[in-house]
Order: structure tokens, then sequence, then C-alpha cells
């Protein structure tokens, strides 16, 4: 049976929450994630649209120097907008590189950050597992090659966010219609809670922009993704980092993972290995290394263990070169 249209006005925030609320389903922004899934048969819907809704598409400055980016805004427009390129390299690098050139057109950024994950169980509509209400994780004795690296949560499948491990380099906040601004690490809380979903929004509740602060004058960032194939595919362990220096020592360090837990990752450890110590390829290298003590991998994700290491000094690495190519010229 087809689901009845959705004829709510996309310009009302509280009538398009309400709508969820007494239909049930789904808010849709660009479809590439709910298209998907209702596709395969997981989500049935009802869908109530959003992509028309007012005030959350674009950017806009704000008063302490910072910037708000509306949700709808698409990951194409967020890797190409020369203010976001130059004051928050990091995002811009991360929108640039998720996805495919097709996705990243219509996909957006709230709907990047409140997307579902990609485990082969959970997207089959034919298999019960905790994301579906299930009793149990299919994965966790099955094929999880893809799977966690780290943290203790019943469910061992990463989160795919590629935007929310570059906003939280930021300590980024995302705004939430009717609710109070939270930083964007309370979307996802701690990993343990999230086995039967992959963020602690409620349904009804409409994610409308996010919140950069001002940027830090001489940043330099990078991202790389660690994949299987060269192109079109979700990466195994992915990291981004930013760096700034005074002369050859590092005054501040943001770095962040993805692919390896329920959530996306901030790495303290690396940061505070770095701080107040000179860039170096030897203490880029110990600060990247920090990463293996958090490590619990499951039988078929050792191989993310090194993995992990490696992309998050991979990422030091150009974020340390790019600060030094800086300088020289």
């Amino acid at each position: 049976m087809t689901p009845e249209p959705d004829r709510t006005d996309p310009t009302d925030l509280t009538g398009l929450a309400d709508a969820v609320r007494a239909r049930g389903g789904e808010l849709r922004a660009g479809g590439t994630d709910t298209g998907a899934r209702q596709r395969s048969g997981v989500s049935a819907g009802p869908f109530t649209d959003i992509h028309g809704a007012a005030g959350l598409h674009g950017t806009a400055a704000l008063p302490d120097g910072g910037l708000r980016i509306g949700a709808l805004t698409t990951l194409a427009e967020l890797a190409a907008d020369p203010q976001v390129r130059a004051g928050w390299p990091a995002l811009a690098a991360s929108a640039g590189t998720a996805a495919t050139p097709q996705i990243r057109a219509a996909g957006t950024l709230g709907g990047n950050l409140l997307q579902r994950n990609r485990c082969w169980y959970f997207r089959n509509p034919h298999v019960s597992c905790l994301q579906k209400g299930g009793a149990g994780c299919p994965a966790r004795e099955g094929d999880h090659h893809f799977g966690v690296v780290g943290g203790a949560g019943r469910c061992i499948i990463p989160h795919p966010s590629t935007l929310a491990m570059a906003l939280l380099t930021y300590d980024a906040r995302v705004e939430i219609h009717d609710e109070e601004p939270r930083s964007v690490a309370d979307l996802y809380g701690d990993g343990d809670l999230l086995h039967r979903a992959d963020h602690l929004l409620p349904p009804y509740r409409i994610l409308t922009a996010v919140r950069l602060p001002a940027p830090l004058p001489g940043e330099r960032a990078a991202c790389h993704r660690a994949t299987s194939r060269a192109h079109a595919e979700w990466p195994l362990v992915e990291a981004t980092a930013r760096l700034a220096f005074d002369g050859a020592t590092v005054t501040h360090a943001a770095v962040a993972a993805g692919g390896v837990a329920r959530v996306p990752l901030r790495l303290p450890e690396v940061e505070a290995a770095l701080i107040g110590r000179e860039g170096t390829p030897e203490a880029l290298a110990a600060a990247a290394a920090t990463v293996v003590a958090r490590c619990r991998p499951l039988p078929q994700t050792g191989y993310k263990t090194t993995l992990f290491r490696d992309t998050v000094l991979e990422v030091l690495e150009q974020a340390a070169g790019a600060t030094a190519a800086a300088q020289e010229h």
C-alpha cells in the first residue's frame, strides 16, 4: 500500500514536527539515505519532507566571527563555499571527500549527521537486529570485518557520518527546533546507548543548523579516508586533524576519527601528545600511536588497529606539512 503523500506546509517547522508525531515515520531532506532504505524495504515511511523549510539552506556569518550553516545545505555546496574553505578547511575538505559527486549534490549537512549505519544485516528487511528492535546483533557472530575496533556497545557497526567527525574538531553546536543548541557530540552520546538508533534525536525533532566558532588564525587542516578501493567506497577508517603552530611548536590540535566506533570520536590523547611539542616526525608518530590503547578489536577487525594509527598519522603529517609549506611562503 502506497503511503499517503505528505501535504504538510514545508515552511512550518512546528507543523512538520507535529506531522511526524501524528503520522509516525521519518523526516526526509535530500533523501539519499531514506530513499535507499525505502528501496531495500527497511524503512516504509511515511516520510515528511522538509526540503522546502525556510531558513535551513545556506550559510550566514555570526556576530562572534563564527558561521551558521543551514541543515539543508548540501555537501557539494559546503565543499565549494569560499568562506567555508578559507575559515573552516577541515569541514570543507571532509564534505568534498564524502561519498560520490551525485550524493554530494543531493545529500545535506543534517542528513549526513543523522543518517543510519551501513550494516548489511540492518539493511536487510528479512534479518532481525538490535537496530530494528530485535534481541541481538547478527554482525557480531557473522561478517563484521567493517565493524568497530573500540567501544563496548551492543551494536558493533561504526557510525557513518564524515561531517560529524570534522565538526567535532571545531567543537561545533547544532540547532534543534524548539530546543536549546547542543554540541555535536551530544547528538550521539557515548555510543553504548545506540543499540536501536544511530543518534539520540527523536524522529520528530528537526535539526535546523550547525554553528561553528570563529576560525583559528593560521590553522591548517587535513582529512584522510582509508578505503578498500579508490572510488565510491565507505571508509574503513577516516580521520580529520586541525593544527596550529608557533614556529615549530604545536599550539593547538584537534583530531577526530570515524569508522572505528559506534560514534564519531574526538581523540584527546592524540591532542595532548602534540600540544606544546615540536611537530617533528617522531612526535607525530608518537601522538598517532596513542590511539592503539583504546582499541579492542573484534575477531575480524584486528586490522583496524594498525589502520587507525596509520590514518591518524597521515592526517597529522598532512596538516603539519601544510603548515610548514605555508610558513616557507
